[in-house]
């Protein structure tokens, strides 16, 4: 039999290289690995559904799940986790040194519904009492203001969300001081280039999303893996082919990252890093798998059904192929 040969769109990340460069085959498939950046695969997934397996935003997933619209379905894969706290950006110059200063003040956001967005959402509802109703939000591209929503929305009352001016970016509305803050997955340039008057809110976002981890449990997941549905139902052992696939090549980039001897990232310090996840996160800290997970996406699936981005309250299992949930053990 002939194998499968699959278009497969992931970021180039390190536990992505064992698979990309050959160290790890998947069962029955020859893929085809194009390397893009996030925003460029969920657009084109969602709006085309152009490849057979990819990185899905697991924000966009949901609403597409909820409204029985999705061309892909999901395993346990979780290429993209990150504490957000590092992903609020205010101006210096408007008095907001706490979250709860967010209260009443003009946030800008690339898409409201982007998973980044709605973990910094819940974080800030359940730990400062700060709800989406508080601010007054505008969307807009970063640095290009024809970036659009990907996904209609159908906020709560309440909420307020505008469009930013025609022609006008969140960075350069930060920049000039027409909103107070920024909030997204990637930092604005204004932020980059080091503008004076804008700044984190958590002056230490590392300690402080150490510090809700902690407490939460909560290591956030950004994207999850999704296998075009046509395909897995064709050839139903595609699902756990995949996750067995993913996970040894995270196991590989996990042995790569400790063995110091020569760093294999550009980064001082590395091994410190890493233990220190280690010892607050435990060994498998970027852990793949619905049963180590099921908490962690139940939380999101309930912010997100509470904000009005899903059309009802979705349930973890339903976000996975069925095959993918549980794992043989020897």
């Amino acid at each position: 039999m002939s194998k499968l040969q699959l278009s497969i769109a992931v970021g180039n990340y390190d536990r992505m290289r064992p698979l990309i460069d050959g160290d790890v085959q998947i069962d029955g498939v020859d893929p085809v690995f194009m390397l893009q950046d996030p925003e460029e695969i969920f657009f084109r997934a969602f709006r085309h559904a152009d490849y057979d397996i990819c990185e899905l935003s697991l924000s966009s997933y949901s609403v597409k799940t909820a409204n029985g619209t999705s061309p892909y379905i999901a395993v346990p894969v979780f290429p993209s986790r990150a504490f957000r706290h590092s992903s609020v950006y205010v101006r210096a110059d408007r008095s907001i040194d706490r979250p709860e200063h967010l209260k009443g003040k003009c946030i800008g956001v690339p898409e409201y519904q982007l998973t980044a967005n709605v973990w910094v959402r819940l974080m800030l509802e359940q730990e400062y009492a700060v709800k989406a109703s508080d601010i007054r939000w505008v969307r807009g591209g970063y640095e290009d203001p024809t970036r659009v929503e990907k996904i209609p929305l159908d906020l709560p009352d309440g909420v307020v969300l505008d469009n930013a001016p025609a022609g006008q970016t969140i960075s350069n509305l930060l920049a000039t001081g027409e909103i107070d803050g920024v909030i997204g997955p990637r930092a604005p340039s204004c932020f980059e280039r080091g503008h004076p008057q804008v700044k984190y809110l958590f002056d230490d976002p590392q300690r402080s999303a150490a510090e809700w981890y902690a407490k939460t449990k909560l290591f956030p997941i950004m994207h999850t893996l999704g296998i075009r549905k046509s395909l897995a139902e064709r050839h139903p052992w595609l699902p756990g082919a995949i996750v067995k696939a993913f996970e040894q090549s995270k196991t590989i980039a996990l042995a790569r990252l400790s063995d110091t001897s020569a760093t294999k990232v550009t980064l001082p310090f590395v091994e410190d890093q890493l233990r220190n996840a280690r010892r607050l996160m435990g060994t498998d800290f970027w852990s793949y798998g619905f049963a180590d997970n099921e908490v962690v996406i139940d939380r999101f699936l309930a912010q997100h059904y509470a904000e009005g981005l899903s059309s009802r309250r979705l349930q973890p299992s339903e976000l996975f192929h069925p095959a993918s949930v549980e794992r043989f053990k020897i």
